[in-house]
């Protein structure tokens, strides 16, 4: 796109193609300067509406279009977001307040779900039983659900989004996505024009920004048979209470309170490394972010020193202009949440070891050491760079700590005994563990969930996303028709 023209987006919403918008102008500001960036058009809910029909409409074309054209399209959906990385990842860096190794990441991971949603229709999806009735031949069979709906967060927007949205289409769906309005460049209109370049038929995907308004007609609309939803536990228990209302499928990927266990016997080094990285990478906005550290009481104090240690040589500043470990939080009112849960721990006793002040949007990555069960520094989701550090006695003290949350998204343990580790693992209640790693991990090929207030166990990833992006279907067949007795 040449710099002087006006991006399409700004006066028309992606309805399966690009059609004049009539909802109003939305203003996307820079976090790291307050800037303004781009002028989008939101769309309303009559925009829902428009969009389900004309997806209900392109369904069945899509759903029985071949298992390699499907395939074709999702490869040059992926080999488009790396031609157009450099555009992405600079709408990331300056929209979200991403730093450029983590827009770098973001796109090689969702080039990577792409690539592995381009093998799924390849894959068997059906089963033959056998049947008591002579004749009779049964088939189990996974088959599209229609129309998807997904609801993205602006934190990791191109990834969450698209880790729903191509394995969806991949099974056979047409898709409504709804990004965030903060991400809704990089996470809906850039991503609208890749999929529209790499041949998706007319009308199989949508994208409609908006606020809760349209979310709510989505979830709500009779024509949209799935959501698949990323974001907070109190949104996804609503989206969860209509869905099932509805007897609608729901996959809810919600927030997360993750714990990193340090043993008495761990490589601290190595625990203090990947305790950094799981708290404050992405300025700590990010669902499987290590928000509790449960330390050995025995090494807490060496511990907490390596921690800090590396908390003090990472440097906060606008990542469009600079070289720095931390950008901006998304905005001034997430900066100030996370500055007041800092806040109130200090003032019940915790002590600050690294960091602990803010500027605007900024926040300094921050050691917290004494924390206690009853502060909000252990008991709140943070989504800051914010590493609050409880100790504990005894492997069963830890177990207990870890399973009070009711959240249960991702764990990391730390010991040089991985069969100790395990044997941990086995009775933490949460979705995902990670043993001598950090919390935040993502591997395309591997179902991804979690458990309790963290989701209600919808996986995405690998061979999970075919189940979990169709419906299952009966089909018995016999050659000569059945007399039964009337």
């Amino acid at each position: 796109m040449n710099s002087q023209e006006t991006p399409i987006w700004e006066d028309n919403l992606y309805l399966g193609s690009w059609k004049s918008g009539v909802g109003e102008r939305f203003a996307v500001t820079a976090p790291a300067t307050g800037e303004t960036i781009a002028q989008l058009r939101l769309a309303t809910t009559a925009d829902v509406d428009r969009a389900a029909s004309i997806a209900k409409a392109a369904e069945r074309q899509w759903s029985e279009a071949s298992f390699d054209q499907k395939a074709e399209i999702l490869r040059r959906a992926a080999a488009l977001l790396r031609d157009r990385a450099p555009e992405i990842n600079a709408w990331n860096t300056r929209e979200c307040g991403s730093i450029g190794p983590k827009a770098d990441f973001e796109l090689q991971a969702t080039y990577e779900q792409a690539q592995m949603s381009a093998a799924l229709p390849m894959q068997p999806y059906g089963s033959i039983f056998p049947s008591s009735m002579p004749g009779r031949r049964n088939y189990w069979r996974r088959v599209p659900l229609g129309t998807v709906g997904v609801i993205a967060p602006w934190n990791f927007p191109i990834l969450l989004a698209m880790r729903s949205v191509f394995p969806a289409l991949a099974m056979g769906n047409c898709v409504i996505l709804k990004p965030d309005v903060k991400s809704a460049v990089c996470g809906g209109a850039l991503m609208a024009q890749l999929l529209q370049d790499a041949g998706l038929p007319e009308g199989v995907f949508h994208v409609l920004p908006g606020g809760p308004e349209v979310g709510e007609a989505l979830v709500e609309h009779p024509l949209i048979k799935m959501i698949s939803f990323t974001g907070s536990t109190a949104v996804g228990r609503k989206i969860g209470e209509t869905c099932g209302r509805m007897l609608k499928k729901a996959a809810l990927e919600l927030g997360g309170n993750n714990a990193q266990v340090v043993m008495d016997d761990a490589d601290l080094n190595t625990a203090s490394s990947c305790g950094a990285w799981g708290s404050f990478l992405h300025q700590g906005q990010i669902c499987m972010q290590t928000g509790r550290h449960l330390v050995h009481s025995s090494i807490a104090d060496e511990y907490i020193e390596l921690l800090a240690k590396r908390a003090k040589n990472l440097n906060c500043g606008d990542p469009a202009t600079e070289q720095v470990h931390l950008g901006p939080l998304i905005n001034e009112a997430q900066a100030r949440r996370v500055e007041d849960i800092v806040n109130r721990s200090v003032a019940m006793g915790a002590k600050v070891i690294a960091g602990g002040k803010r500027n605007g949007c900024y926040y300094e990555a921050t050691v917290l050491a004494e924390v206690t069960e009853d502060m909000p520094a252990f008991a709140e989701e943070i989504f800051g760079p914010v590493a609050p550090v409880t100790t504990f006695d005894s492997d069963a003290d830890a177990c207990a700590l870890v399973n009070q949350s009711p959240y249960g998204l991702a764990a990391a343990i730390h010991s040089k005994s991985t069969e100790r580790a395990q044997r941990l693992a086995n009775q933490l209640h949460v979705g995902m563990i990670h043993i001598n790693d950090q919390t935040i991990n993502n591997e395309f090929q591997v179902p991804f969930g979690g458990m309790g207030s963290s989701g209600n166990s919808g996986r995405f990833g690998g061979p999970a996303n075919i189940e979990e992006f169709t419906t299952s279907q009966w089909v018995s067949v016999m050659d000569e028709g059945v007399q039964y007795p009337f």
